[in-house]
């Protein structure tokens, strides 16, 4: 017995599995989380160390080089990249795609830890991370209040960030900018020179005058006590009045006596801004399992209460971005068009069916194979992304197919004279291989992309496992339900022109019966002139092949969207301090808000975001996320609004800037990296700035500029050894002489109300402006005299790297630009064509970065699984229909799909992107499906006695119909995904105009090519069997599942 037979005979128990599973999919679905991608992690790590006051060459030659060496010994590393700057250094370790991240972090760990007595001493512990996909911010904001700034700093940090952290799905908490609270104690160093006093000495006396220490305890047979020696610093008049010196003669020199002791706050390094307006930023990151969506609306509803909480300080909050609102926006926008898409099918089927009960029986297979598809979503851990709901948008036009087939090959055996039930069950079964072979050539050209690796295998598994999910659960539907229902309520219309629909029936049905008509005919006439079938198609495969090749079309890795957002980058001149640099910003945020698209410039001043999520301190910098309103609220899109802002940006002098829309995932990396590698440091820059010549000569390259800054001037110290030997004095005496009344130490903490904050002893800014002022400053000796440091060095200034960057352990520079007017793959390929062509130093090495190396690998990665699907069509067919031959026939129909795919890419100017070969690799099993039509009716056919002529019309006339069906309702599908304008459409597009193209052609060529392959392989296969003398073998038949 067939499940076909059981469904029909069995109806409430087929009907209780479908409810069952309907409520846990609704079940599932309410456990879903909303996220704009699948969640994956990149096999990326980072190590970011901090070394307070060291130049770029001490922090490259003293701690970048040696995690470099460190961490090259950890299995599976691919690509180690590093960024040494003031201050901080940025160690980059890309991984090989079968390696797991924790596992490589780990390892680093331990790697790292093991040389740690090997930094200098000061450097801060490194911090080791790996990248994922929920590093990215969900909310930035700007945090105000009517109180002081180091107030304001202390209620955020004590008080709203804690409440914040123990949020359910809250990960991490960062404050931008604000004036932390800090206690300055500012050395006078003319004071120190005239009391014989060093700074070490001052450093010593207080380091002395403010600790604790855990003493013990006492017993009695009673109680047990701690004792507490606590000589911590109580008040900052307390400070001001520590003993440094007590002379001979009883007098004492105070700490007031030397230095001004100030409760202040701290250096400020950053300044957060949100429309001109500073404050305290907050980032808040979601924990990695989180819902994006429900973490923002728990964030911003506690600071609402918060806000209200604190009423009496003023306090109030503005967001600068929101992630979850563009991934509400996308979803929503993917949500309209698959509603819209069920709208369409619903309308193709009343038209081709006649009758809203028939169409009923093929619309339940959308609910019926959708829901049951969130429990695997749930149980595999996915989420409602912006590929799990694109991918249940595009197999509305599938999951019809199956039912669509059958319930076509039921009536028709209706109108053979057979009862429901019978007509039911024997069309289903005729027809069931057919719907098994569509089925699971739709379902193999996904496999191998859910099993891809890298990048792509990441965005894109969870897209292909849903589509082979709810098309095998479409199956299943056709099997049982479609039959079950047509056994019951099945019914033959009889059309009319006695209504208005009759009349609209009546015309469509003569539509259709004319156009079989004329396909015969035409059918016909092709198999008697198949050479000039063939040399059609073949001409119209070269010239669509040809609008690639004449660059018709472009390509890219993801395309580019119109998020309503950019990210600008302003850079001062190295030297330049962070007021400087503050004055500059202000001027341009006043030119940005007053443009109309513009709705919020969120501003760093003194910062500038890294690859990983984290950001990087530089005085000279400007860091601006810049919002526009919604694209259908504005006539500019993204990239012209940027071209008019850097024409008024031309106006202002000395800086330099660049503007990168912001792509699908909120970054805004460079899309051109290229890296060039050497090691002599002056051929180095000689092929760098030739390259960057190379790629701004090419059209659509913008903002092109260097990764490594402009030189900046710095001090050297050169030491006379033996001038230290004779003063007794030794290099790290000196060293920590100087890097205390230059850089600070804040070692020493002041405690007040339960909470500490930094002492930081540091020179007078008035001893900190000059070379002299460091030729002054004052050394202790053994012996307890002092001296000036220039006594015993040489101080001098000299020109330095601000950034030193090396790439596999080689110095390198890279050379960065932004796109515009074309597709990034296409300008690459200019690129390198110009590269080829360049007269390059020997030594120089060249590696291609950023969107050109992910669109390589995925393209690579995709066209294997491409070749892949094809074969699995192939052996799927071969091992159905127990023949090598025909399912050979079944191929020809993809090759003609790639015209009109092709030419549909040309016409809307859409470049390439992996959007778009994922359209490409779901044309394989959906334009197959025609062919399998085609060929599985004619074996039908051909065992029931009919010519082979006269078999391949007649299967070509009777298969038309469900052929025009489930084609035109998967091309009407596509269009609201092809038309659709809201967030993220510009991703998508490119995929619907393929598959709209290649079903369009293949509608049309499949219904000539196949017949004629078909025709002229089975007239070779008798040639063949007559030259062998083997006898003609019987014609195929079409083999029937019946217990499936």
């Amino acid at each position: 017995m067939s499940i076909t037979e059981i469904a029909i005979k069995r109806p409430l128990l087929i009907s209780v599995i479908f409810l069952t599973l309907i409520i846990f999919g609704f079940i599932g679905y309410s456990q879903l989380n909303y996220n704009l991608l699948p969640k994956f992690e990149a096999p990326v790590i980072s190590v970011q160390t901090v070394y307070r006051g060291a130049s770029s060459d001490e922090v490259q030659n003293n701690v970048t080089k040696k995690i470099e060496d460190a961490v090259s010994t950890i299995e599976g590393v691919d690509i180690i990249s590093s960024s040494s700057q003031e201050n901080i250094s940025i160690v980059i370790v890309q991984l090989k795609q079968t390696t797991k991240a924790s596992d490589a972090q780990q390892d680093a760990e331990r790697k790292i830890s093991a040389i740690k007595n090997e930094l200098p001493d000061g450097v801060d512990n490194p911090v080791i991370s790996k990248f994922s996909s929920d590093e990215i911010p969900v909310l930035r904001m700007t945090a105000f209040a009517d109180v002081g700034e180091t107030e304001l700093y202390d209620l955020v940090d004590q008080n709203i960030k804690p409440i914040l952290l123990n949020l359910q799905g809250v990960g991490r908490v960062n404050l931008i900018g604000g004036a932390e609270r800090e206690i300055v104690v500012k050395l006078d160093n003319d004071k120190l020179q005239a009391y014989n006093l060093s700074t070490a000495q001052v450093n010593q006396m207080i380091q002395a005058g403010n600790i604790s220490y855990p003493a013990g305890s006492i017993e009695n047979k009673d109680n047990r006590y701690t004792i507490r020696l606590d000589a911590k610093l109580a008040s900052v008049d307390e400070l001001r009045n520590l003993i440094i010196r007590e002379n001979r003669n009883g007098s004492r020199i105070l700490l007031k006596d030397i230095a001004t002791v100030t409760d202040a706050i701290a250096e400020t390094t950053t300044i957060n801004r949100i429309n001109g307006k500073v404050g305290l930023g907050i980032e808040v990151s979601k924990q990695t399992d989180a819902n994006a969506v429900e973490v923002s609306t728990l964030v911003k509803a506690k600071l609402d209460t918060l806000v209200s909480t604190y009423k009496d300080k003023g306090f109030r909050y503005e967001v600068a971005i929101d992630q979850s609102t563009y991934t509400l926006e996308a979803a929503t926008a993917v949500t309209h068009d698959l509603f819209l898409a069920v709208c369409i099918v619903a309308l193709v089927m009343l038209f081709f069916l006649h009758s809203v009960r028939s169409s009923f029986y093929v619309l339940i297979s959308l609910p019926s194979a959708m829901i049951p598809t969130f429990i695997l979503m749930y149980v595999f851990g996915f989420s409602l992304n912006l590929m799990t709901l694109l991918a249940l948008s595009l197999v509305v036009g599938i999951l019809v197919d199956d039912s669509i087939v059958v319930l076509e090959n039921i009536f028709r055996h209706m109108e053979m004279g057979k009862d429901k039930v019978r007509a039911s069950i024997e069309g289903r079964s005729e027809i069931g291989f057919t719907a098994l072979a569509i089925t699971l050539v739709d379902v193999v050209v996904f496999v191998p992309l859910a099993m891809s690796g890298g990048l792509i295998g990441n965005i894109l598994r969870e897209f292909s496992l849903v589509v082979v999910f709810s098309t095998l659960m479409s199956l299943f539907v056709s099997f049982t339900l479609t039959p079950l229902m047509a056994s019951r309520w099945a019914k033959l219309e009889h059309l009319t022109k006695d209504t208005l629909w009759g009349r609209i029936n009546v015309y469509f049905e003569g539509l259709i019966t004319s156009l079989i008509d004329s396909y015969g005919k035409a059918l016909s006439w092709a198999l008697g002139h198949k050479r000039y079938v063939l040399i059609t198609i073949l001409l119209l495969f070269v010239g669509a092949g040809s609008l690639g090749a004449l660059g018709f079309i472009g390509s890219s890795f993801a395309g580019n969207g119109d998020r309503g957002e950019f990210n600008l980058i302003v850079e001062l001149p190295t030297q330049a301090t962070v007021q400087q640099t503050n004055k500059v910003a202000m001027e341009i945020e006043k030119m940005l808000l007053k443009r109309s698209e513009v709705t919020k410039v969120f501003t760093n001043v003194g910062s500038l975001g890294t690859v990983m999520g984290g950001s990087v301190s530089n005085p000279n910098a400007v860091d601006m996320t810049v919002s526009l309103v919604d694209k259908l609220d504005r006539k500019l899109s993204t990239e012209e609004v940027c071209a008019e802002v850097r024409d008024e940006l031309v106006k202002i002098p000395g800086i330099k800037f660049s503007m990168k829309p912001t792509n699908i995932t909120g970054s805004n990396q460079s899309p051109i990296e290229i890296v060039v590698m050497g090691t002599d440091m002056d051929k180095l820059w000689k092929a760098a700035k030739q390259m960057k010549e190379i790629v701004a000569s090419t059209p659509g390259a913008d903002y092109v500029e260097f990764s490594t800054k402009s030189p900046k001037t710095e001090v050297e110290i050169l030491l006379n050894r033996d001038k230290i030997a004779k003063m007794g004095l030794n290099v790290p005496t000196i060293g920590s002489a100087i890097q205390l009344a230059f850089r600070g130490n804040d070692q020493s903490k002041y405690k007040d109300k339960g909470e500490e904050y930094d002492i930081n002893i540091i020179y007078d800014k008035d001893d900190r402006k000059s070379v002299q002022d460091i030729v002054n400053t004052t050394i202790q000796t053994p012996t307890g005299g002092i001296i000036r440091l220039g006594d015993v060095a040489d101080v001098r200034e000299i020109q330095g790297e601000s950034v030193l960057e090396r790439y596999n352990r080689m110095n390198s520079i890279k050379v960065l630009a932004a796109t515009a007017g074309r597709p990034t793959g296409t300008i690459m390929a200019e690129v390198k064509e110009k590269i080829k062509q360049a007269n390059f130093d020997p030594s120089i090495s060249i590696d291609y970065l950023g969107e050109e190396k992910n669109q390589s690998e995925s393209f690579a990665s995709l066209g294997l699984a491409m070749l892949l699907g094809i074969l699995l069509v192939y052996l799927i067919m071969v091992a159905l229909y127990e023949s090598a031959i025909y399912p050979f026939v079944v191929l020809f129909s993809i090759p003609v799909a790639l015209i009109g795919a092709i030419l549909a890419l040309a016409l809307t100017m859409e470049s390439l992107s992996i959007f778009g070969f994922i359209g490409f690799i779901m044309l394989m099993g959906l334009v197959a499906k025609n062919g399998i039509l085609l060929v599985d009716f004619t074996n039908h056919l051909k065992a029931e006695g009919l010519a082979l002529k006269d078999a391949l019309v007649e299967a070509g006339r009777e298969r038309l119909r469900p052929i025009l069906m489930t084609t035109t309702a998967m091309i009407l599908g596509m269009l609201p995904i092809a038309l659709a304008q809201g967030p993220g459409s510009e991703f998508k597009r490119s995929m619907a105009w393929v598959i709209i193209g290649g079903l369009t052609s293949s509608l049309i060529l499949t219904l000539f090519i196949v017949p004629t392959i078909y025709y002229l392989v089975d007239r070779l296969k008798e040639k063949f069997n007559k030259r062998f003398g083997k006898p003609e073998a019987p014609a195929e038949p079409t083999i029937e599942i019946q217990e499936v």
